[in-house]
């Protein structure tokens, strides 16, 4: 394996588990709508809604040591785990979200527990009902996550919503990170062919959760809450400009809950590195910063970096540039010490 003293130590802050077995939720509950897995042949699983095939899967989405042994071969020391976005159910009863949200966290926390050098375990939670999530957010601190996964909008609410102010709050005063991963599409109805969900909408979301966070004045009422975005930002970084002259030309529209220019808030959340495109890459450095943006690989699936951290080491940078890139902001955003993990 190569170690942190051989190279860069390289910490992947996007990577997503689910378990093995679980139960199947529709049965326990009542009604439709939840994954179950389908273990049709060895090594392989095929991701199911009701009858409707979701997504198939390999052994290295539920398999630690198998992600290990890929994560050798690729150099990364950590993966940040995080469920995949399908299982937020935030469309769900509250309670059941809460049931299905402590079977996952008591997963990764286990697997945090008996692998501390490899891995870093975030949460999920029933962000539909926000007076379950405080309890909840608490016991993933106790269990050892370093935060917790949000979708970049819950149902009808976009993330400056009012109502979730409790738990930007509790995961402010617990020194918890949030990472914000983009799911249930804008649009998706009208993008029935080509993967448009996840080459257009999912970028189209990432960038509504930012603007709703900087334009509903999240950072500015919770200033110490240390928010990571997914996918670079999305589409966000590149539209930038024309989100920047919307407040300049139309103040009456877009400031309404916050008077603070855009551009004050580049720099003050962080972005992950999955943006496929070098030129982006240096874009995102002189947009938001080279102290804002970590390796994230979206481990395992296709759309992600299939090999973790190699277009940041391609890159001309110095080794302190690629050093943040790879670790030391991951390590920043979750306030976690490097030592841990030597």
């Amino acid at each position: 394996m190569q170690t942190a003293t051989d190279a860069f130590l390289k910490i992947d802050i996007h990577t997503h588990i689910i378990p093995e077995h679980f139960p199947r939720f529709s049965q326990k509950f009542g009604y439709g709508g939840f994954i179950h897995l389908e273990h049709h042949k060895p090594c392989c699983a095929r991701m199911m809604i009701d009858n409707n095939l979701f997504r198939e899967i390999e052994s290295n989405c539920w398999d630690p040591k198998q992600r290990m042994h890929e994560c050798e071969h690729h150099g990364v020391q950590v993966q940040v785990l995080s469920t995949i976005p399908v299982m937020f159910n935030y469309w769900a009863k509250p309670q059941d979200t809460l049931d299905i949200s402590r079977f996952l966290n008591d997963h990764i926390a286990e697997i945090v527990a008996t692998y501390p050098r490899r891995f870093i375990g975030l949460g999920t939670l029933p962000m539909q009902a926000p007076n379950l999530c405080i309890a909840e957010l608490e016991r993933c601190q106790k269990i050892g996550l370093a935060g917790v996964q949000i979708g970049s909008h819950i149902n009808e609410w976009n993330l400056n919503d009012t109502a979730l102010y409790p738990i930007y709050e509790a995961a402010e005063q617990l020194g918890m990170a949030l990472f914000v991963h983009p799911w249930d599409m804008v649009g998706k109805e009208k993008m029935q062919k080509y993967w448009l969900p996840w080459l257009v909408g999912m970028p189209a979301e990432t960038s509504l959760a930012i603007c709703s966070m900087i334009f509903g004045g999240i950072f500015e009422r919770f200033p110490h809450l240390r928010v990571a975005f997914a996918h670079g930002g999305g589409a966000f970084p590149a539209t930038f400009g024309r989100i920047s002259h919307g407040f300049n030309v139309r103040p009456d529209l877009v400031a309404i809950d916050n008077a603070i220019h855009p551009s004050e808030y580049l720099g003050k959340f962080y972005v992950d590195s999955l943006i496929h495109d070098p030129r982006m890459l240096e874009y995102l450095i002189d947009l938001i910063g080279v102290d804002r943006i970590a390796l994230g690989s979206d481990y395992p699936f296709p759309l992600g970096e299939l090999e973790p951290g190699k277009m940041i080491e391609s890159m001309p940078f110095s080794h302190e540039i690629k050093e943040r890139l790879l670790s030391r902001n991951a390590l920043d955003w979750l306030q976690l010490d490097k030592k841990m993990f030597l």
